[in-house]
């Protein structure tokens, strides 16, 4: 059991070598990583049923009562960022529409369900990030279409019953059953369980990060100038989106769970959701700039980590 805590241990605080490695791999060899797909959905669920174990009831009602986070991430997530990410890729890559509307569709995509994994891995507050969570999610099939109306004039329709019934699978029921199992067994699931599973869930998100990378395979072997300023600007942009939930955090004076709460919140999109609405309504460019997102976000949120562990031991 040990030797088990420790491979997880190693994985965690690693995190910024173990990210990077497992993107160049998922892109090497897509066939074979590929093969996952069908258990991200489980693995998903599996990462937030782990991080709610040290969740209760008592900290969701809070979360509820006190909601200036919660509300300051969503209106940075689904407000602040598709805004500046339709300006700047209008002047940057304005002659190609199709790649300023996969750009914006990027960033108009609710928070990432994995968010929620970084936070617990390191000491963040997970009931902000499940609520955020389930908000962003509910609210996706309104806000999705409405942002790309408003700021592209482009008509979409989200298939409402499929994401509400994919976000209940992956998200709601897999965390009301964690904390449920906390609050029963008055904080034991938090203090001998949830320690014995969180390896087999830090491996989880390795596969998870995986089987994400081999979407991308395809684009980063046809690449072109333009592609390449596309994707620099995606990572760029990336990292501006997770400063901004640190800095917006520090500046409401948050506590360090807080801080690590809302850097992920404010970063990390559901890049699966908008793969898919790109597939579905869009044309092929479109979906360069939603998945080459993918070669990002784990990578960047593996640096914020070693960031924001410093800062925890500063502070």
């Amino acid at each position: 059991m040990d030797a088990w805590k420790r491979l997880g241990g190693f994985i965690g605080s690693h995190m910024a070598f173990v990210s990077p490695a497992c993107v160049v791999l998922g892109v090497l060899f897509p066939d074979q990583f590929s093969v996952l797909k069908p258990a991200v959905t489980a693995l998903f669920a599996f990462m937030t049923f782990q991080s709610s174990l040290s969740n209760t009831f008592g900290n969701l009602a809070r979360v509820v009562r006190r909601p200036l986070p919660m509300l300051v991430s969503l209106a940075l997530a689904t407000v602040a960022m598709p805004c500046v990410a339709c300006a700047l890729a209008t002047a940057l890559f304005g002659t190609s529409p199709s790649l300023v509307c996969g750009i914006v569709l990027e960033y108009s995509v609710p928070v990432a369900v994995v968010s929620a994994m970084w936070t617990n891995m390191l000491g963040g507050d997970p009931a902000l990030s499940l609520d955020t969570i389930l908000v962003s999610t509910v609210a996706a099939p309104v806000t999705i279409p409405l942002t790309l109306h408003l700021l592209l004039g482009q008509v979409v329709e989200v298939d409402a019953t499929r994401m509400m019934g994919e976000m209940a699978v992956s998200i709601a029921l897999p965390a009301l059953a964690g904390t449920a199992l906390n609050d029963a067994t008055r904080g034991r699931a938090a203090r001998e369980l949830s320690p014995v599973v969180a390896p087999a869930a830090k491996i989880a998100l390795v596969l998870v990060i995986l089987c994400n990378s081999t979407g991308v395979a395809p684009y980063v072997r046809a690449l072109t100038p333009q592609l390449v300023g596309v994707a620099a600007f995606i990572c760029a942009f990336a990292a501006c989106g997770y400063a901004l939930g640190l800095a917006a955090a520090r500046a409401l004076r948050r506590p360090h769970e807080q801080e690590v709460s809302m850097t992920y919140l404010v970063g990390m999109r559901n890049i699966s959701a908008g793969a898919v609405i790109a597939g579905e309504y869009f044309p092929g460019e479109v979906m360069f700039p939603v998945v080459i997102g993918t070669l990002f976000q784990q990578v960047l949120a593996a640096g914020f980590g070693t960031a924001l562990r410093r800062l925890g031991r500063a502070g």
